[in-house]
């Protein structure tokens, strides 16, 4: 059967003229998204439905799933958010409990807020110096279900994390099951993983329940595309579907479907060339860069998947702040973000040589700079991610009435708002969490060192000189 994109190249090229959304009418000159508007449809006859798949679509789903290997498997495109929503939604009951890594993805709280969940988290183990989540440990997660008064429903992990470290998912999922407890994996970062030799095993084969994937991340495919597939019959399919016709648009984009498509013929014919190009680069980089003593790449054995390239500063002299930005407005490089001592790069087989050799030598670059000054740093950080005491669960917190409050003034205070770091997106506070010491002190550094941090407010507090005088606050449920 033909493809999508084939399918609406056809229509595009016939004589049928449409009386109907979208509003460009495929006028190629409506703007200059040319290529894209040739393609741009609603749901009309002959075209299937996302919601009610029986014909193009569903047979493109097919395609993915037998790509990756589950029971099933759907499109997403209103990105992994709306799988994670789903899976979540779907997987506990309203007012049940998850368990669940703090390094979860912010839409993983969402879900929680609309579900009205109990979250009980998984130990949060911290990587020394980066201070970045480590693997979900299958141990831990052991320990918590068979420790808890609670009835657990689902386990929610992300694996790979954003920096690329993986978990046990096959131990985890063993773990889970001989409980009769789901399974959720986020792994949006891990789309390409089983395509090859040299990448990880993909958390479907690994034996997840729920396992959500942004193709976008690390594969040829546009932004706020993904999938989420399903194995086994713990998930309940009708009600995930139900979520997903819920969180996703009515009106899903027939361009993002075509490009999800797209990409998994791509794979399906070329994946493991994909893979040695990613393998490939990978060397090149970690070869380029042996030599480098204050600013390297982190070796693949710390990190198991070869798309993450973290750069590290072991200089007193420059934050991850600084190598960011130092790529970006001195090597025209733009990295995917920066962290406190590290900033990270994100490499996949459809990368050119030129770019990967691009890298190599800024970061040498950068080091030889950094060795002539000889600031090295040799202090450990062992501030490590601690969770805050809940005084009032998410669902609640969230909808209390709150006030902006002045970060000094802040300890003891429950916070009404996330604070997180994007990217990723993972919260530093939670809405109905107490604010203390430790947490404003990181919240500090953060602001210090210019990162994108969320959730912390700036407000116009006289002038100096002519100059706005700015003052942090966060916000907080009030004071009764």
């Amino acid at each position: 059967m033909p493809d999508i994109y084939q399918e609406l190249c056809k229509l595009a090229d016939s004589d049928m003229y449409p009386l109907h959304m979208p509003g460009h009418k495929r006028n190629l000159e409506s703007t200059p998204l040319k290529g894209a508007f040739r393609c741009d449809i609603t749901e009309i006859d002959g075209y299937d439905n996302l919601h009610d798949e029986k014909g193009i679509i569903l047979e493109a789903e097919k395609r993915a799933n037998s790509l990756y290997g589950a029971d099933e498997t759907f499109f997403l495109v209103n990105g992994s958010t709306a799988g994670v929503l789903s899976a979540v939604s779907a997987a506990v009951k309203e007012g049940g409990t998850i368990l669940a890594s703090r390094g979860s993805h912010r839409s993983f709280y969402h879900a929680a807020y609309l579900r009205r969940l109990k979250v009980r988290y998984l130990p949060a183990r911290m990587i020394d110096r980066l201070h970045v989540f480590d693997e979900t440990r299958a141990e831990d997660v052991k320990a918590a279900l068979d420790g808890s008064r609670e009835d657990i429903s689902a386990v929610f992990i992300t694996s790979p994390t954003y920096e690329g470290k993986c978990s046990d998912v096959k131990k985890i999922a063993q773990i889970c099951h001989e409980r009769g407890v789901l399974l959720i994996v986020d792994a949006a970062h891990g789309a390409h993983f089983g395509m090859g030799k040299g990448v990880p095993e993909n958390a479907v084969a690994q034996g997840a329940d729920i396992v959500i994937h942004s193709l976008h991340k690390t594969l040829p495919s546009m932004t706020q595309t993904g999938l989420i597939h399903i194995k086994g019959d713990l998930a309940d399919r009708d009600l995930l579907k139900r979520y997903l016709r819920i969180y996703q648009s009515s009106s899903p984009s027939y361009v993002l479907m075509a490009s999800i498509d797209l990409c998994i013929g791509e794979l399906s014919k070329n994946r493991e060339e994909f893979v040695k190009r990613l393998l490939e680069y990978r060397k090149i980089l970690e070869n380029g860069t042996k030599d480098c003593e204050m600013v390297r790449i982190l070796a693949l054995s710390e990190f198991e998947d070869p798309s993450k390239v973290l750069i590290y500063s072991g200089s007193e002299e420059m934050t991850g702040q600084q190598l960011y930005d130092i790529l970006r407005e001195e090597y025209a490089l733009q990295a995917e973000m920066a962290g406190g001592r590290h900033a990270l790069a994100i490499i996949t087989g459809w990368d050119t040589e030129e770019g990967i050799r691009r890298l190599t030598e800024a970061v040498c670059s950068i080091d030889r700079r950094l060795r002539a000054s000889e600031t090295r740093d040799n202090k450990r950080d062992d501030e490590l991610f601690f969770l805050p005491e809940e005084k009032e669960p998410l669902y609640k917190a969230w909808d209390m009435d709150k006030e902006p409050v002045e970060l000094d003034d802040a300890i003891g205070r429950i916070s009404g708002e996330f604070v997180n770091l994007y990217p990723p997106g993972i919260p530093i506070l939670v809405p109905g969490e107490v604010i203390d010491e430790k947490i404003l002190r990181q919240i500090k550094k953060y602001i210090e060192e210019g990162r994108n941090l969320q959730g912390i407010v700036t407000s116009e507090n006289g002038a100096n000189e002519g100059i706005i005088v700015g003052r942090r606050e966060i916000i907080c449920v009030k004071q009764r």
